[in-house]
């Protein structure tokens, strides 16, 4: 994996895009904050300041959830702790170098980098000069924060829950011991973000909760003052405007369930998250980021906070069970392993790599609820802690629009196979940087039969993605309509955008031969032109037809296909098989017509990231042609009237 990095002028450009998003509040805040930080620097450094008299349950009944896990879940929770226990840890992609079971948590490993084999500053560098932003060659920071969150440990308790195994409980203790020891307050990656402060204090929670009663006395105040510098830190340095997104809901939820677990009261952190639930998670269930993984993160968040207090005999009210409720309806709807927007993987909760992570989500939020809805795999952690739906609930069918994230949804038959289409209309992203967003108004995804076939690109990377951060999240990436490969977006930094299009939704009309209308202006100011997308059933076929009104251009329209996919171009149709069968045949307008996987440099063909970190070659069709405000029509249709017409 490359790493370019940034430097120099790069860097300097990089705050000034940043500074330009900001309204005049947040420049206050920012330098108020560049205050907190100096003074932090020399003020409570060291464990002697932190300690808790005593910890109390945060998930009061979570042993006896854990003590009645099914025989699936007990043998995903060995799986995963053996694999814990014999040095192994994989994430984002990437394994690290196996450690000896006999050392499973040296110092150092809380600072290497799996990829470069580097190590990241540790307990000398006060963690705010720690530029993990703009390149330093170390590698990504997000590996370094990954395994810093301490999710290992939980299922190591849970393990010795349903096994009694003490390898477990020593293994806990030596990674309790060797985390702050290489990350003491305020040293260290460890602190750089608030949202990896929270995710480690949930996690040494849930392991506390567990096996507290197992643990040394030395252990279980090792894990307080964790906690109670956490406690300290956290609300130091909130993220508040335009970073007020997922991290916000992490930092207070750390906040309210660390009040819980030192015995202080945290009412505000309570009263602000379920205000953030009802901003990040929108009336019709949809995220506010425009990212189904985020939208879950947060939503996992705030279930883990209800859990714990419906458990302390508090509530975050009905209007947040409502919205959480919504939420889950609005990912049932998605095909299964949906996305578009970013996704880093991030979890409150996980055994490791999961295969539907928002689809685990919703159906705990169902279990919680008490609802029926859909049934999470049968090994799943998540509903050890939540629980199961009431009742097993079928697919949805026909066409689902929600206005308020900009996302219709099809589901149905296409020449005897279950098709899933989405066609998003939402917003680019989140607040004024919209920083998980990607510049994908008016693209199309398809499945046929639970397999992708027209896809997302993905992700990639963040930090270090360079490059090709900024391809994965560009328009001609994207199945849609671009004018001279340029984004209908501007980007400004690898989370920030300069100019962002406005999409809309202009009209609909219902089934059984149901289309969607809708326009993004992103393309005004540069060539004076709306596109317009029109997608429509027709038959057993999908009619796209994307107008540019204002004037005509050369332009692409781009179908990025899944990685198992192969391409056959005859003519004007390009006929898309898997493992030799036909499935689908795309017809184009008169133009050109080009397909290629890989290539060396952004644009040259396709690219998929099926997960963080990982990077496969996919079939790209790309069409060529003039398109004006008569439009171009382009038909997607069933292999059976593929072969019909032949």
């Amino acid at each position: 994996m490359s790493r370019p990095m940034l430097r120099g002028p790069m860097k300097l450009r990089w705050y000034i895009n940043r500074l330009r998003s900001m309204e005049p509040a947040e420049i206050l805040h920012r330098a108020g904050e560049v205050g907190r930080r100096t003074i932090s620097r020399h003020v409570k450094n060291g464990w002697q300041h932190y300690r808790a008299d005593k910890l109390l349950p945060v998930f009061a009944d979570l042993k006896q959830r854990v003590a009645g896990a099914s025989s699936e879940q007990r043998e995903a929770v060995r799986d995963a702790a053996e694999r814990a226990l014999s040095g192994n840890f994989a994430a984002l992609g990437v394994s690290w170098p196996q450690r000896n079971s006999s050392l499973l948590y040296p110092d150092d490993l809380w600072r290497l980098d799996p990829v470069t084999g580097g190590a990241w500053p540790g307990a000398d560098t006060y963690t705010f000069d720690i530029d993990y932003r703009h390149g330093s060659g170390r590698g990504d920071i997000k590996y370094v924060w990954e395994i810093g969150r301490l999710q290992q440990l939980p299922v190591l308790a849970a393990h010795a829950v349903l096994s009694g195994d003490l390898r477990a409980i020593a293994a806990i203790e030596a990674a309790v011991e060797s985390w702050p020891r290489a990350n003491p307050p305020f040293r260290g990656v460890g602190w750089a973000s608030g949202i990896e402060v929270a995710l480690r204090a949930i996690s040494l929670m849930i392991t506390h909760d567990l096996v507290y009663e197992r643990m040394s006395a030395e252990c279980r105040d090792r894990i307080g003052e964790i906690l109670a510098a956490s406690a300290y830190w956290l609300p130091r340095f909130p993220s508040k405007f335009s970073s007020a997104n997922n991290h916000l809901v992490a930092e207070l939820a750390g906040e309210y369930l660390i009040g819980l677990s030192l015995g202080r009261p945290t009412e505000d952190a309570r009263g602000q998250l379920a205000a953030e639930a009802l901003k990040q998670i929108l009336p019709d269930g949809s995220g506010a980021e425009q990212s189904p993984t985020y939208a879950a993160f947060t939503a996992e968040f705030i279930l883990s906070c209800m859990l714990a207090a419906r458990q302390h005999g508090q509530s975050f009210g009905q209007a947040v069970e409502d919205r959480l409720s919504a939420f889950a309806d609005f990912v049932e709807w998605l095909p299964e392993r949906a996305g578009f927007g970013d996704d880093d993987e991030g979890r409150v909760v996980t055994l490791g790599e999961e295969a539907d992570y928002a689809a685990s989500v919703a159906s705990a939020i169902r279990g919680f609820l008490g609802q029926p809805g859909r049934v999470s795999e049968k090994g799943d952690f998540r509903s050890l802690f939540f629980g199961r739906p009431t009742a097993a609930i079928g697919s949805h069918h026909g066409l689902r629009i929600f206005q308020d994230g900009g996302i219709s949804v099809w589901r149905g038959d296409m020449g005897g196979s279950r098709a899933e289409l989405t066609f998003d209309h939402g917003p680019l992203g989140y607040l004024s940087i919209a920083a998980h967003g990607h510049a994908d108004a008016l693209s199309l995804t398809l499945s046929l039969d639970g397999n992708p076939v027209l896809v997302d690109p993905g992700t990639w990377l963040y930090g270090s993605g360079g490059i090709w951060r900024n391809w994965f999240r560009s328009t001609p990436a994207h199945n849609t309509l671009n004018i001279a490969g340029e984004n209908q977006s501007v980007m400004s930094g690898a989370f920030n955008w300069s100019h962002k299009a406005t999409a809309r939704l202009i009209e609909t009309a219902s089934e059984p031969d149901w289309s969607v209308t809708a326009e993004h202006d992103g393309y005004r100011r540069r060539f004076g032109v709306i596109h317009r997308r029109t997608v429509r059933r027709s038959g057993e076929a999908i009619l796209v037809t994307d107008r540019l009104i204002g004037g005509a251009y050369n332009a692409e329209i781009v179908f990025q296909l899944a990685p198992d996919l192969a391409v056959d171009v005859s003519g004007t149709t390009a006929s898309v098989a898997r493992d030799g069968r036909e499935l689908l045949a795309i017809r184009f307008p008169r133009g050109v017509i080009s397909v290629r996987s890989g290539g060396e440099k952004p644009g040259e063909g396709g690219w998929v990231a099926p997960r963080f970190g990982v990077r496969v070659p996919a079939p790209r069709i790309v069409w060529r042609g003039r398109v004006g405000g008569d439009g171009a029509e382009t038909i997607l249709e069933p292999a059976r009237e593929l072969a019909t017409a032949r």
